[in-house]
């Protein structure tokens, strides 16, 4: 299948979306798109596999329940550990923020 990361971005909508790319075994891909989306306030992710993001549009800050804080840009990347509770504090509020995310084991 062919596509494009950055084509057929949905309108600013309630929630963030979420588009599987990729399903097997040991990894999932997914395009996510933020328009000035955070986490749910009542709870962090606490995954069981690990995650790398890529932002590969606008900006996106990545809370970390010790307190720290990562801001992502375009072409930025990070790798969070399985189990490492996270949450995302805010993204651009005036464009779409696009993430591809690698969950893997």
């Amino acid at each position: 299948m062919v596509g494009n990361l950055l084509e057929n971005l949905p309108a600013p909508l309630a929630d963030e979306r979420f588009d599987t790319l990729l399903a097997a075994e040991n990894v999932t891909i997914e395009r996510i798109v933020s328009y000035s989306h955070t986490s749910p306030p009542s709870g962090w992710y606490d995954q069981p596999r690990h995650e790398w993001v890529l932002v590969l549009q606008g900006e996106g800050v990545v809370a970390f329940d010790n307190g720290d804080e990562i801001t992502l840009g375009p072409g930025d990347h990070l790798a969070i550990p399985a189990h490492r509770r996270h949450r995302v504090a805010r993204t651009a509020p005036d464009q779409d923020t696009v993430w591809l995310a690698v969950h893997y084991d």
